[in-house]
């Protein structure tokens, strides 16, 4: 695969976000009516995007936020999430406010 391409990157960012996440990289993500999202866990459903270069900013979209949650929601899981990076190879996450709430009650926990 070419390194330079959009697809190899895409492939190594959802890698690098599985394994981080204790998760599963979706086979064919987007090719298919009934497998959503990149990443998979038992509950949660993680979409990727990453830049192609190393960048100082990246623009979310409301659209890709929309469509993880549909997707979530067809495939049974109960948290979307959104992963991104800016080329650098660190990733960072949106969480809507259902799973942020969640976040802060598990931390909450841990004190």
């Amino acid at each position: 695969m070419n390194k330079k391409s959009t697809r190899y990157a895409s492939n190594k960012h959802e890698k690098r976000t599985a394994k981080n996440l204790g998760a599963d990289v979706q086979t064919s993500s987007g090719s298919s009516a009934f497998l959503k999202g990149d990443v998979i866990s038992r509950k949660c459903l993680v979409e990727c995007k990453t830049a192609m270069t190393e960048k100082k900013s990246f623009s979310i979209k409301k659209e890709w936020l929309e469509k993880i949650d549909e997707q979530c929601f067809e495939m049974g899981k109960q948290y979307p999430i959104l992963a991104f990076d800016f080329g650098d190879g660190e990733n960072y996450y949106i969480l809507n406010e259902k799973m942020m709430k969640k976040f802060v009650e598990y931390l909450d926990q841990q004190e």
